[in-house]
C-alpha cells in the first residue's frame, strides 16, 4: 500500500509539472551568454526585448515564438527597454547609450557616460529617457532632439537599479542608498532613503498603482515601501524572508534578482525570482505568497509581466554569484528565456 501511494504522489507531481510547463513556451534563438535584462512592450503584449552578456539586444515576437531582430553592441548589455513600438533602447558596459530601430535594424549612439550604463528607464509622462550610470549621475535624453542629452544630474554613489511610475523615479545605489525624484524637478530628490534591508539591494519595481515600491536583496529578503513620508503611511512598510530553503538542516538563502509589479491588479500582486530560480507571486497587501511556479534550471536575473498581465518573461542564466565554480554546478551553462502565461494565481486574494 504504502508503495502504491509513492507512486500515485510521483504520477500526480509529474502531471502536474507537465501542466505547468504546457503553459510556459522557452523561446528560440536566445542568447549566447547571461541574460541581462528581460522587457516587454508598453503596447503590444507580443513584443519582448531581451538584453545579454554576449553584446546582443534580441526583439522577439513571443505570439510566434520568432526573434525579429538582433542588435549587436561592442560590449555586454545591462539594460534595454522599449521607447515606443518602433523604437528601443540599450545602456551598455563600454559607457554607451544607444537607439534601436526595430524597423530598420539601424543602431544610432546617443551619447556616453564616462562609466557603464546600469540602468535605463523611461519617464513616459515627460517622453524621457533617463541613464543611470556607475559613473554616480543620471542622464535625461530626448533622442528626437539632434543633441539627445537633455541634462545631468550627479548622486552620491554609483547607480544600480531605477524604476519610475508616473512622474516619480527611484534610484538604488551602492551602500543602500536611494533617491525619490519627481522628474519635473530634477534640482533635489524630493526624498532621500537608506535601504531599509541590511545587505545590497539587488532589485527594485515601482507599485502600478503609484503608491510605492519593493526592493529585493542579495540575503534573499524583500521590503515593501511607500512614498507618502507621513507616520501613519511609513507605518505599514514591511520586509519579509522569501527565496530561502532548508537542505539537510542547512538554511540557504538566494538573491531576489529581479522584481515586476502587475499591470492589472494594479493594488496588490508582485512576482519576485531569485539566484534560487524560482519565482514566487505576493500578494502584498495580505502579506501572502499566491504561488511558486516549479524551479527552472538555473538562476533567474530578470523577469517581466507583458502590458496586459497575460505572460510573465523569465530570463535564466548564471548569475556568477558564486564566481567560476559556479559553472561548473548543475544549471551553470544554462541561457534561456521562458514566456509563461498567467492566470488566475496572479489574482489578489478576496479580503472580507
Amino acid at each position: 500500500m504504502q508503495w502504491l501511494c509513492l507512486c500515485a504522489h510521483n504520477f500526480l507531481c509529474s502531471a502536474l509539472v507537465s501542466l505547468y510547463m504546457a503553459d510556459q513556451v522557452e523561446l528560440s534563438s536566445p542568447p549566447f551568454d547571461s541574460v541581462s535584462q528581460v522587457r516587454f512592450s508598453p503596447t503590444n503584449p507580443d513584443h519582448l526585448l531581451v538584453s545579454a552578456w554576449d553584446t546582443t539586444v534580441r526583439f522577439y515576437d513571443v505570439a510566434t515564438n520568432e526573434q525579429k531582430a538582433k542588435f549587436d553592441h561592442r560590449a555586454a548589455v545591462l539594460s534595454c527597454l522599449f521607447g515606443d513600438s518602433t523604437h528601443a533602447y540599450s545602456g551598455c558596459l563600454d559607457t554607451g547609450v544607444r537607439e534601436l530601430d526595430l524597423t530598420t535594424e539601424r543602431v544610432t549612439s546617443l551619447g556616453q557616460h564616462s562609466n557603464s550604463v546600469s540602468a535605463l528607464s523611461y519617464a513616459r509622462e515627460i517622453n524621457a529617457l533617463i541613464s543611470g550610470s556607475w559613473d554616480q549621475s543620471l542622464r535625461f535624453w530626448d533622442p528626437r532632439t539632434p543633441k539627445a542629452e537633455v541634462s545631468d544630474h550627479t548622486l552620491p554613489e554609483r547607480v544600480y537599479h531605477m524604476d519610475v511610475v508616473n512622474n516619480t523615479l527611484v534610484v538604488s545605489m551602492a551602500s543602500r542608498l536611494f533617491h525619490i525624484y519627481d522628474v519635473r524637478r530634477m534640482s533635489e530628490p524630493a526624498q532621500t532613503r537608506e535601504s531599509s534591508l541590511k545587505f545590497m539591494t539587488r532589485s527594485l519595481a515601482c507599485m502600478a498603482d503609484g503608491q510605492g515600491y519593493a526592493i529585493g536583496s542579495v540575503e534573499g529578503r524583500i521590503g515593501v515601501e511607500y512614498f507618502n513620508p507621513s507616520p501613519e503611511i511609513q507605518d505599514k512598510k514591511y520586509a519579509f524572508k522569501c527565496h530561502r530553503q532548508n537542505i539537510e538542516d542547512v538554511d540557504h538563502v538566494w538573491p531576489v534578482n529581479a522584481l515586476a509589479f502587475h499591470p492589472v491588479y494594479v493594488h496588490n500582486t508582485f512576482a519576485s525570482a531569485g539566484s534560487d530560480g524560482t519565482v514566487s507571486i505576493w500578494d502584498h497587501k495580505v502579506k501572502k505568497r499566491l504561488r511558486q511556479y516549479p524551479k527552472y534550471a538555473s538562476a533567474i536575473p530578470s523577469i517581466a509581466f507583458n502590458c496586459d498581465g497575460t505572460r510573465l518573461a523569465v530570463g535564466v542564466s548564471y548569475t556568477w554569484d558564486e564566481g567560476d565554480e559556479g559553472l561548473k554546478k548543475e544549471g551553470g551553462t544554462v541561457r534561456a528565456v521562458w514566456v509563461r502565461k498567467v492566470g488566475d494565481e496572479v489574482k489578489p486574494r478576496a479580503t472580507g
